[in-house]
């Protein structure tokens, strides 16, 4: 069996709840934020999802939870910066991480964002088509989180009892380094991999020749290995992203749940899907020894520290703390994984 090495465990969840009781969906996210950083895990991350049953605004729901918890790291994954202003969301994303004393990870991306018919006008009024979607809307995010002043030297702002020269505030020194870019492609991966941000892999990536979802995705690791800067002060992370459902605790009607779960989603993994090609990894339900024996055999996870638990859509909260149990109690131990003492960032900011 080939030993893995697994040092950085966090979870993915959604942050869903009923159309008519986003308060109960939000609280009990906000409950396993706390139950995840008790049980040991490394990261929280919540979806950034627009327009659904869902975390609308991570930087929002990021703020309070860092009132929540106090060591574990805090991530979204992945904010489109096509919808955001790169100036407000870094004042955003700098507040949050002031208040979470620097534990705050960003998972970003570019392009055209979802439901852009629908949204488009509603950000950008009636020219949202002509807007810049591309790469450098992130690397305006980047430039405004760096502290660099506005203007020139002469340049100052004047406040009740403060002058001083113009920046982003709250500056958050550090931030930078805990960026992350979601890739799916060769193309996203280099240009990830030459702003040496964090690369975040997850379970669907485009199939650019191959039709195995493994074959690309390794190929999209070296490609972004590849791009990194020679002179990089700092080698950044990569975090493997996978669904991973145990059912050891679990009693046998949301054993079957699970399993119905599973098998509504298997078609898509056995072929390309739509025109981008995408591809597919197998969810992972069953016992922790089926688990294991399956993510021994994942190569991906024989080139990364770092492993993401996504959790599915419409689980409830119960659920949700059985999976989360359940994998780092019995399955954990296991990759490679120990439980650190826990640092705890109030105390060392």
């Amino acid at each position: 069996m080939t030993q893995l090495n697994i040092s950085h465990l966090a979870f993915l969840t959604p942050g869903n709840y009923p159309d008519d009781a986003p308060w109960q969906g939000l609280e009990e996210t906000l409950q396993l934020f706390e139950t995840g950083e008790r049980l040991g895990y490394n990261g929280a991350w919540v979806r950034q999802r627009h327009l659904e049953h869902g975390v609308s605004s991570a930087s929002t729901f990021l703020a309070a939870a860092s009132q929540r918890t106090s060591t574990i790291e805090l991530g979204t994954a992945v904010i489109q910066v096509g919808y955001e202003s790169p100036f407000r969301l870094a004042e955003d994303l700098s507040t949050v991480d002031v208040l979470s004393h620097g534990r705050l990870n960003v998972g970003l991306s570019a392009g055209q964002p979802a439901h852009a018919e629908l949204l488009g006008p509603e950000v950008f009024d009636d020219h949202w088509r002509a807007q810049d979607f591309s790469y450098h809307r992130v690397t305006r995010l980047i430039d405004n989180l760096s502290g660099r002043y506005l203007g020139d030297k002469e340049s100052f702002i004047e406040s009740p009892g403060n002058r001083q020269r113009p920046r982003l505030q709250p500056y958050a020194p550090g931030l930078t380094d805990r960026l992350w870019y979601g890739g799916g492609s060769l193309r996203s991966v280099k240009w990830a991999g030459s702003q040496n941000l964090n690369l975040l892999i997850g379970n669907l990536t485009s199939g650019e020749g191959t039709d195995d979802y493994y074959t690309a995705q390794l190929r999209q690791i070296e490609a972004f290995r590849s791009a990194l800067p020679a002179n990089a002060v700092r080698t950044p992370r990569i975090a493997r992203g996978r669904v991973v459902v145990p059912f050891d605790s679990a009693d046998a009607a949301t054993r079957k749940r699970y399993a119905d779960f599973a098998a509504s989603r298997h078609a898509r993994t056995l072929s390309p899907q739509g025109e981008r090609r995408t591809l597919f990894s197998p969810d992972l339900v069953g016992s922790a020894d089926q688990i294991l024996e399956q993510l021994h055999q994942d190569p991906l996870l024989q080139e990364v520290e770092e492993l993401r638990i996504e959790l599915p859509y419409e689980f409830n909260i119960d659920q949700y703390k059985q999976i989360l149990t359940d994998f780092i109690t019995l399955i954990a131990p296991e990759i490679g994984w120990s439980r650190a003492t826990p640092v705890d960032y109030r105390a060392t900011a």
